[in-house]
Formats: C-alpha cells, structure tokens, sequence
C-alpha cells in the first residue's frame, strides 16, 4: 500500500493527516449539496416561483461576503484546523435546525410562510460559517503536505470536492423520493458528525510568521495588494467571477426537473450530479495526465465551452440530452477549477492564503450565490429558458472579450 501511494498521481494521499482532511471535507461538501438540492427543491414546492430559489443564493451570498475579509485575516493568524472544525460543527447546528423546519411536524404546526422565513434565516447563518470554512479549508491544505506534492493534493482536492458534489444532489434527491426530507437530513446530521470526529485526529496547525503583532487593517490591505498586483490570480478570478455569475443555470434546476422535463426530484437529483460526474472524468484523468502548458489559454477555452452549454441546456427539453450538456459542462468546469486552485495555491505565500483564500472565496460566493439571485432574477423577467439561454450567451461574450482584450491571461503557464 506504501509503494502504491508513492506514485506520482497518489503522492499527497501517503500523508495521513491529508487523507483525514480530505475524508472530512468529503463528507461535508457532500452534506452542503445534498443540502442544497433539497432546499431549493422545498422552497420550490411552497412558493412555485423561481425566484424564491434564487432568494437562497442571495440571503447566503450577503453574509459569507460581509465576514470573507474578516475571515482571511483571522485566519493568517489562527489555528486553521481549528478554524475549519468550529465551521464544520456550525453546520452541524444548523443542518439540525433545517432538519426541524422542514419537517412533516412543522409544515402542520407553522404557516408555510414562517417554514420559508425560517429557511432563509437558517441560509443567512450558513453564508456566516461558509465565509470561515472555505478559506480554511484551502489555506489549510498547505500546511498538510510538503510544497513539492502540492499540485498533486490540489487535484485530489478538487476531485473530492466534485466526487461529493456529483454524490451529494444524486443522494439527496434519491433519499427525498424514497423516504421524504426529514429522514435525508438525518443522514446529513449523521455525516456531518462523522466530519466533526474526523478532525481531531489531525494536529494543530497554527499561523505562519508574525500575523498575531499586525495590525488588522495592514494586513486585509496587503492581502488586497497582493492579490491586485498578482495579475494571473486577479484575471482567473474575474474571469470565474462574471462567467459564472452569468453562465450558472443550476439554480433553476428545480424548475427545469419539474415544470420543463417532468423528472421530479428524484430527477432533480441526477441533473444536479451531472456537472460534478463530467468534472470527476476530467479530474482524474488529470491525475494520471496533468496538463504542462498552456493552462491559461485551455482555461478561457473551457469558460467559454461552458457557456455554451448554459445556452443548450435552457433550449433543451429532453431530459437524457440535459443530462449530457450538463455532464460535458461539468467537464470543462473541471479543467477550469483545477488550472485556478493551482494557480492561487502556487502563487500565493503560505502567511498569506488565509487572505487570498478570503477574497478567493468573495469571487467564488459572488459568482454562485449572487449568481442564483441573478438567475432567479431574471427569470421571473425574462422568463425561465431564454434567461438561462441570454446568460450562456453572456459567458461566452465575456470569455472572447477577455481572450483579446486581457492576453496576459491565456498566456498563464505554470
């Protein structure tokens, strides 16, 4: 087993402390998208309307961004294991009480507008321990492999990531059909309990350098020049930004799965796992066969692919055929996220990822959750299919502009 890990596509899993972190954050990122599959599916059946799905996205996006600088900071100069672990219980407390009001039980006791108040409420506080888990969790894997298996723990990073994300809506939607909400929260309250014993099998991880004597100010401003001076991490992470604030069809997926192509929410679940099992082929192909050039030019390639496919989707109307544009979305997405994590993992000095990782996490939040609202948005002005096909549209438009205007970008090689 030891002469097997030492191959060069398995070199960070010989580390037992990053196989612990990356069995932990397997299960709560599964958590987070069965979570998320099934909430956007029950604010669906009590309003009816797109646009209280996009709301979700909204009440997360406002809070995670408003604590992500904060975040960064405490970061650099905390423990970050620790960090990470107080985040992941946090969601232990309140899958708890998504558990409670989503229940058979409270849908009898309460109007279904204090249910949908409630979960908002409950969403508001997740965009809270998102702002601290997601940077942690990316400054954290540093610190658990030596800097020469750092490529390598990236890839196996992002490949748990959408291993869960392609498990998590496909579990979630399947639990839901077959034995309702409340038994499906039940195993995520299980999982994320399993995440939370995991973690104190791996030591501390303290702060990098003198963070604890710099002032706080001086620190989030440096972190902000780092990252504008930086301009392969400030163009991959604008580029990400607007494509997929504008390109991002799946938080429309339950209208799509209902109304569109009468699949239910067993259906729900498929299409949502469709992106992150496109994205695993590509991930560990990558593993086997990493890409040695032109990373930044492959990267715009793929944004734009992936736009395309937003506009295919929103004109599709057959479920098996969605599936596979969603699948073939999920794959260029993979290529995409990989070349960015090594780019911001490389690029970035150890005493400063908890502050890059922070404004990291603002592209990211403000590109999903932003995105959702966005969607939603426009689709109760436009209408549901041509907002998804209008956004693509706009992906790919951004995708060619910056291809001619910014070329430092597809020139990108590490």
């Amino acid at each position: 087993m030891a002469h097997l890990l030492q191959h060069k596509s398995l070199s960070a899993l010989q580390f037992s402390e990053f196989r612990l972190y990356i069995i932990a954050r397997f299960f709560f990122i599964l958590v987070l998208t069965m979570q998320a599959t099934l909430i956007g599916w029950e604010v669906f059946a009590i309003t009816r309307d797109p646009f209280s799905i996009g709301l979700i996205g909204l009440v997360e996006f406002v809070p995670a961004v408003a604590m992500a600088i904060y975040s960064g900071y405490i970061i650099d100069r905390t423990d970050k294991k620790k960090l990470l672990h107080l985040s992941i219980a946090g969601n232990l407390v309140l899958t708890v009480l998504f558990t409670y009001i989503t229940s058979k039980h409270a849908l009898e006791t309460f109007d279904r507008s204090i249910v949908l108040i409630s979960i908002y409420c409950i969403a508001f506080l997740t965009g809270i321990a998102r702002a601290f888990s997601g940077p942690a969790s990316f400054a954290l894997v540093s610190a658990l492999v030596p800097k020469e298996h750092l490529p390598n723990a990236i890839t196996w990073h992002s490949s748990s990531w959408q291993i869960a994300a392609v498990s998590g809506p496909a579990i979630g939607g399947l639990l839901y059909g077959e034995a309702g909400i409340t038994f499906a929260f039940g195993v995520m309250i299980a999982m994320l309990t399993a995440s939370v014993c995991v973690l104190f099998f791996i030591s501390p991880k303290p702060p990098v350098g003198g963070m604890e004597r710099e002032p706080m100010l001086q620190s989030i401003q440096k972190g902000f020049r780092f990252v504008w001076n930086t301009k392969e991490i400030l163009g991959v992470l604008s580029l990400d930004l607007f494509a997929v604030f504008f390109g991002g069809a799946t938080a429309l997926l339950p209208y799509f799965s209902d109304v569109i192509l009468g699949a239910g929410p067993e259906g729900l679940g498929i299409l949502r796992a469709a992106p992150g099992l496109g994205a695993i082929l590509v991930l560990l192909t990558m593993n086997v066969v990493p890409m040695k050039k032109n990373q930044g030019r492959t990267m715009l390639l793929c944004v734009g692919g992936f736009g395309l496919c937003m506009t295919l989707f929103g004109l599709s109307e057959t479920f098996w055929l969605s599936f596979a544009i969603l699948m073939v979305s999920g794959i260029l997405d993979g290529i995409s996220v990989i070349v960015r994590s090594t780019i911001l993992q490389l690029k970035t000095p150890d005493e400063m990822k908890g502050r890059v990782s922070a404004l990291n996490s603002i592209f990211i939040i403000s590109s999903n959750e932003l995105g959702a609202f966005e969607s939603g948005f426009a689709a109760r002005i436009l209408g549901v299919v041509p907002s998804v096909v209008l956004g693509g549209l706009m992906t790919v438009s951004i995708v060619a502009f910056t291809w001619f205007k910014v070329p430092r970008i597809r020139t990108v090689n590490y």
